[in-house]
């Protein structure tokens, strides 16, 4: 999710996701190395059930940053339930979490959310409720800037997890499977009334990938990201890919550009 002012000066909140493997993280990482290249104050939430956003970015002993979400004795003392109630606090108090768990890093903040993982045993609202909390009590000034990497596939939307935003990037790579993702995911932000969605076309080796893309998906990404063996090798060899920026040569810029316009 990312809160940012337009030219009006309303706010947004920006969330990107898409198929498992269509390189979302990668791109949040480049996108947020450009905001920061533009004076904004950076901040990435990892919402995914396996995030490796620390890695990306390069963060050092990403092993220690324990995600929120596996934290549930403390989201539930928080959600104010009792064991044997089904009652909890629609509206807790998550000012101090939002500030504890922060990690800063090359000038920006990271903050590891996780996903709620309900198993056999059903629904875990009061602690889903804590991290939804959470991300809606980002209050930002003008100056900065949240990335939100959702997890992948549709399941999320189906949940209602992201409802709220104003625009949902959809990452998307020329494969059918990709584009079938993109489509139901791009339905349910819809049906969720999200007002604004656009594609952001990643694996990019020509004009070929892109027309296959604009016909597959009714519409053309605000961007497209070439497939760099740059970046692959650098995904690879575990080195942070925003020190990667010229191996995406424009695209974060123009991704930068469309999102602020």
């Amino acid at each position: 999710m990312q809160e940012k002012e337009d030219r009006t000066g309303k706010k947004m909140k920006i969330a990107i996701s898409g198929k498992g493997g269509v390189g979302k993280t990668t791109i949040m990482a480049l996108l947020a190395g450009e905001f920061k290249k533009n004076g904004k104050d950076v901040l990435v939430i990892d919402a995914d059930p396996s995030p490796h956003m620390a890695e990306t970015l390069g963060v050092a002993h990403p092993e220690n940053i324990r995600p929120i979400a596996e934290m549930t004795k403390l989201l539930v003392e928080r959600s104010g339930k009792t064991e044997g109630s089904p009652m909890y606090n629609m509206n807790p108090d998550v000012n101090d979490l939002l500030v504890d768990f922060m990690v800063q890093h090359d000038g920006m903040k990271l903050m590891v959310l996780g996903a709620i993982q309900t198993g056999d045993k059903g629904c875990a609202c009061p602690e889903s409720n804590v991290l939804r909390r959470m991300l809606t009590k980002l209050l930002l000034s003008k100056d900065q800037v949240v990335l939100l990497d959702m997890e992948a596939g549709v399941e999320h939307l189906g949940r209602g997890t992201i409802a709220g935003i104003d625009h949902l990037l959809i990452v998307v790579i020329p494969s059918k499977s990709s584009i079938r993702t993109a489509l139901k995911v791009k339905k349910l932000a819809e049906d969720v009334k999200i007002p604004k969605i656009s594609f952001v076309g990643n694996l990019i080796r020509d004009e070929e990938d892109k027309t296959f893309l604009e016909q597959g998906l009714g519409d053309c990404p605000i961007a497209f990201f070439k497939d760099s063996q740059a970046i692959r090798k650098a995904e690879r060899q575990e080195i942070p890919i925003n020190t990667l920026e010229q191996a995406a040569e424009e695209a974060p810029q123009i991704l930068m550009r469309a999102l602020t316009e």
